[in-house]
């Protein structure tokens, strides 16, 4: 699982960083609003926790803008305010969860775990994108009525392209999701597996499923629409 964390303060940042790696969470980091909104609304993740006292763009404008993009990922507010009417606005904006400062990072890491198991049961089995399908209780992909025949990780970096479709997932991202570490000597893995999966999915067919976003990553469906 990969979190962003918008958090200006740094020792914060530092501490909640360290903390959630070693549970096993990939985060990543941004230290203002602005880049808050433009990695949360360009890349893939499956959970924000986002402080709303943030210089332009504060949290509660990142939050609006995550929900305008019909962005579904969870959100964990993190705040000093503790007013009801606070908390009212921000979960009726979209926020998930909410949590007040000081907190303790145990408390944290609960409710964070609660909502990735969430999101998981939400998951959908079957993904249907233009023509392709991806089964994910049989492991079963088809393009067209063409059974595609898949590794284990080809199927896994399928999977998580198209369970994040139209959504740029760069290459620390699927390096995480897919093997699990950052896999520094093997710098070449995750185009190599791309390199196989358009040879099985896209060759022949005119509209392209896996597209390169350069210098950002990957992205996955129709380029026709």
């Amino acid at each position: 699982m990969r979190l962003l964390l918008v958090e200006d303060e740094e020792k914060l940042a530092a501490t909640l960083v360290n903390n959630l790696k070693s549970e096993g969470l990939g985060v990543d980091v941004a230290e203002n609003g602005a880049k808050g909104i433009l990695m949360a609304t360009n890349y893939a993740y499956d959970l924000v926790i986002l402080d709303i006292t943030l210089p332009e763009p504060n949290g509660t404008q990142i939050l609006k803008q995550i929900r305008q993009d019909d962005c579904e990922t969870p959100v964990i507010m993190l705040t000093a305010r503790s007013s009801v009417q606070d908390k009212v606005t921000h979960f009726e904006s979209g926020a998930d969860d909410y949590l007040t400062k000081p907190f303790a990072f145990m408390e944290l890491l609960v409710r964070v775990r609660a909502l990735l198991r969430r999101r998981s049961a939400q998951q959908t089995d079957v993904i249907h994108i233009a023509d392709f399908e991806l089964d994910r209780v049989t492991h079963r992909a088809k393009r067209a009525d063409r059974r595609i025949e898949l590794s284990g990780k080809e199927y896994a970096l399928l999977e998580y392209l198209a369970a994040n479709a139209g959504r740029v997932l760069s290459r620390a991202m699927i390096l995480e999701h897919v093997w699990d570490q950052s896999f520094e000597s093997l710098t070449n893995i995750v185009e190599v597996y791309i390199r196989q999966l358009r040879n099985k999915i896209d060759e022949g067919y005119p509209h392209k499923l896996i597209r390169t976003v350069r210098g950002a990553g990957y992205i996955f469906g129709d380029s026709s629409t």
